[in-house]
């Protein structure tokens, strides 16, 4: 028997990648999944059109942005409530292959102690060319990032095979029930951006494995819900990079950190230097210092 798999699929302001992404599921192989829509107050025409156009998936429609944790938690407890085996976490700027879901699940079904994985993810535009292989952690630096990032992949080669891997990018993630249930939901704290590595540190303190596919392929088209080094991205970047090193690093080595970051930023103030960076990198730290958590104020 096929387990049940609920794909949450998170828009806001994204009815036409919502879209496409969805189209892209039907030509998936796996035969036991539901998809859930939650729309994080959009203030396109996503709550007009998508449930209109899909009247077979579940919409649930949010009235303020709860961000990226907030949005699909409201989904897994959906899925939850009905009778889910798996959650997916699913990028609404993404279009899947076929078998991605098959890949994840059988291997994910080949060992209890498995409770996360994730896919290989290309870019959408360009292919061939790798957006995510797996994910590093260096909670020192209060950094995570993509291996093998910008590589172009020889696809005639064969995938190889899963392995264990720091995190799983929320872009696309398959968890367990029962790592839910062990583990808690995502932490609403970091709102936007290091949630999910910080679910995976969870998953792997509590003795889950963490594992990439690299069988199971998708797409993405990359900071559709951000602009890509706006204020807020850089902003959640920074100060959320520090909230995950204090949880889960060295405390004491991630405020040292900190102020050193910080330091930096006001050199480069006072010299005029890259001033559009500064500015959030030196808000993030100073609400990292001020114990402040979830949304920042002001936007979204």
């Amino acid at each position: 028997m096929n387990p049940k798999v609920y794909i949450i699929i998170l828009n806001w302001n994204g009815c036409n990648d919502t879209i496409e992404c969805i189209e892209s599921l039907k030509s998936v192989t796996y035969p036991n999944f539901s998809v859930v829509v939650v729309d994080n107050a959009s203030s396109d025409n996503s709550i007009d059109v998508i449930p209109r156009k899909y009247r077979d998936i579940a919409f649930i429609e949010v009235k303020k942005n709860m961000g990226f944790a907030g949005g699909n938690n409201i989904g897994i407890k959906y899925a939850l409530e009905h009778g889910a085996d798996y959650i997916l976490l699913l990028n609404n700027d993404t279009t899947v292959e076929p078998n991605f879901l098959s890949e994840l699940v059988n291997v994910a079904q080949a060992n209890k102690k498995i409770g996360i994985l994730g896919p290989k993810i290309y870019f959408y535009s360009e292919p061939a060319k790798i957006w995510f292989g797996g994910g590093r952690l260096n909670l020192i630096k209060t950094k995570g990032t993509h291996i093998d990032y910008l590589k172009i992949d020889n696809k005639e080669q064969p995938p190889g095979k899963p392995r264990e891997t720091r995190y799983i990018t929320g872009c696309c993630l398959l968890i367990k029930k029962d790592t839910v249930s062990k583990i808690g939901m995502i932490s609403e704290d970091y709102f936007l951006y290091y949630e999910d590595a910080d679910w995976c540190v969870r998953a792997k303190k509590a003795g889950w494995k963490i594992i990439f596919v690299p069988s199971s392929v998708i797409y993405h088209k990359q900071s559709r819900s951000t602009d890509e080094y706006s204020f807020p991205y850089i902003y959640y970047h920074s100060r959320n990079g520090l909230i995950l090193g204090s949880r889960f690093g060295v405390t004491t080595l991630t405020y040292l950190l900190s102020f050193l970051i910080f330091t930096k930023q006001i050199i480069k103030l006072f010299v005029g230097y890259n001033i559009q960076w500064a500015k959030p990198v030196i808000k993030g730290v100073v609400d990292f210092w001020l114990f402040k958590k979830g949304k920042l104020e002001g936007y979204y």
